[in-house]
């Protein structure tokens, strides 16, 4: 039973990724090499809907990661950097 509740909980959470909005998001913002992950536990509030993770080379050429925090209702996003 608790490995069907674990099961249950990690498609939730894998289900609360935008990856197409982290990706332009990220690209508009000068980032390049855009390598998007899955869900960030930690990375945004628990006010953002959806919470994906990624890995980029930044637009001053360092190689950055972090989360695109993103909304349902207001349609935006935030870059927030590890």
């Amino acid at each position: 039973m608790r490995l069907v509740a674990l099961a249950a909980l990690l498609a939730l959470l894998s289900a609360c990724t935008d990856p197409d909005t982290a990706r332009r998001a990220l690209e508009g913002a000068g980032y390049t090499n855009v390598q998007i992950g899955g869900y960030s536990y930690f990375g945004c509030s628990e006010k953002d809907t959806y919470s994906t993770s990624f890995t980029a080379k930044g637009p001053t050429g360092v190689s950055v990661s972090g989360a695109v925090c993103s909304n349902v209702i207001f349609k935006n996003a935030t870059i927030r950097l590890d």
